[in-house]
Order: C-alpha cells, then structure tokens, then sequence
C-alpha cells in the first residue's frame, strides 16, 4: 500500500513539473507578449522620446525596442531582489536574452531618474515581482513621480487572467 501512494505521489509530482513547463511555454514562448502588438493603438511611438523598460531578472525586449526606435532613448532597469533571480530557469533565459550592456539594477522603490523625465515606463512581467505591499505602493508613486505630464505607465503580462486562471485550477487537480 505505501509503494503505491509514493508511486501515486511521484507522479503527481512529475505531473506538476511537465504542466510547469507547458504553462511557461504556452504562456511566454509562445505568445506574442514581447511583440507589444496591443500597445500600438494607445501609444504614438513618434512622440516618445525616453522610456523606461522595467524587468524581472531576464530582459527579451529591450533590443527589439531599441531596433525598432532608434529615437527614443531606453533605459533598462533590472529589478534586483526578486525572488527567481538566481534560479535556473533565469540562468538559461539570460543566456537566450544577454542583459542589455546599459541595464542598471533597481530598487522598484527609489528609481533613479529625475521629476517629469519620462515619456513610458513599459513593465515587463516585472511588478508581479515586487511582493512587499510596502515596495508596490511606492513603485507606483515613483512611477507618477518620474512620468511627463501625459505619460504612462504599461504593465505587461502573459497572456491575461484566463490563462493563467487555467493552469491555477489545473495545478489545483493535480495537487
């Protein structure tokens, strides 16, 4: 009876990590996410002339963004003190994604740039990242802080809620 609840028990826990994987692909592999296609009907790139890219650990974006708008002037922070920076997976992602050579690394509740700076401040599946209610709150008055009038703020994540919502409950049957 024990040898079959641990073989039952092993397999849930394989089970889990191959639906991890799967999720992650579907989710971020997969996607158009880095594409930013829904931003182009709020935002006038023309207009922009500094932005701010925000991540988590591995930055896919910033490159394609400073191809595609040689004008604008990027900078890429890295929020350090996440809780995946040293795990493998992001090992693997850096390499697929090198660091941009100008990222800085942040603290999400003091940015270092000036009142009324920035155009855009595009986040990149970076704020779910900042678990302290404490460290959120005053991101975001740093955001309205450093934004130009008239500027904004996009959070991009993975696909949206009903994804997500369906690997939570998956993950819930299987546990």
């Amino acid at each position: 009876m024990l040898i079959i609840l641990l073989r039952v028990l092993g397999s849930l826990i394989i089970l889990n990590i191959i639906a991890s994987f799967i999720a992650s692909y579907i989710l971020y592999d997969n996607s158009d996410l880095y594409e930013l296609k829904g931003l182009n009907e709020f935002l006038d790139w023309e207009k922009i002339e500094n932005a701010v890219v925000i991540h988590a650990s591995f930055d896919p974006l910033s490159g394609k963004l400073e191809k595609k708008y040689p004008n604008i002037n990027f900078t890429v922070c890295d929020i350090y003190g996440n809780r995946h920076e040293h795990e493998s997976g992001i090992e693997v992602s850096k390499k697929m994604f090198p660091p941009n050579p100008k990222e800085i690394r942040i603290s999400p509740d003091s940015l270092p740039f000036e009142s009324e700076s920035q155009d855009m401040i595009l986040a990149v599946t970076a704020l779910h990242e900042i678990l302290d209610h404490h460290k959120r709150v005053l991101f975001f008055k740093e955001a309205k802080r450093i934004l130009k009038k008239g500027g904004g703020l996009s959070y991009l994540s993975s696909l949206g809620m009903l994804p997500i919502l369906f690997f939570l409950i998956l993950e819930l049957f299987i546990f």
